[in-house]
């Protein structure tokens, strides 16, 4: 067999996975590195997840969603057998790099991203500031226009100003109810 791999010690690499497989991939492979013995090659499956808020039902809720969807990392040594066991686990289309040889994560990357999958708190935003234009997009007053009068960045917030009944009328609204126009 022709030589396949580079060695380059413990490193990231990332599988792509057909989407929606992503969990799949990751529970046969753990299997796979037991049954094949390769737990001193394979260390690590993951599957990036982070968390972030939703409204569902006019209500915030946090999710976690996949950071790259149709992506699986794994932590590995590269020799033609580890490779072998993982390019060969069902629903991994293969390994990112060159060719047949994979491309291994960059440290800074793979550390910023290991930040973003722990991080405590989802992520909040707020990009609106007062006299924006927004059109609200959840919620009783859906479909309504308003201009931002106040913005409570701490608490994820604005007041909307919606015209009604010819005056116009304070609204408190999540800020991921409005989109700007």
């Amino acid at each position: 067999m022709a030589k396949q791999t580079l060695n380059l010690g413990r490193r990231w690499y990332v599988l792509h996975t057909y989407s929606g497989y992503e969990e799949n991939v990751k529970h046969n492979l753990e299997q796979r590195i037991e049954s094949f013995d390769m737990q001193d090659k394979i260390f690590n499956v993951m599957v990036p997840k982070e968390k972030k808020i939703k409204i569902k039902n006019g209500k915030r809720q946090t999710v976690e969603e996949k950071i790259f969807p149709g992506y699986v990392l794994v932590e590995m040594i590269v020799t033609d057998d580890s490779w072998y066991v993982v390019r060969n686990t069902p629903n991994v289309t293969g390994f990112i790099g060159s060719g047949t040889t994979p491309t291994p994560i960059d440290a800074k990357e793979m550390e910023a991203l290991v930040k973003r999958t722990t991080a405590e708190e989802p992520i909040h935003m707020i990009d609106f500031v007062v006299n924006d234009n927004v059109k609200i997009v959840d919620g009783p007053f859906k479909n309504f226009d308003g201009k931002v009068s106040n913005v409570d960045a701490a608490r994820g917030k604005l007041k909307v100003l919606v015209s009604m009944f010819g005056r116009e009328t304070p609204v408190e609204l999540d800020a991921l109810q409005v989109k700007k126009i």
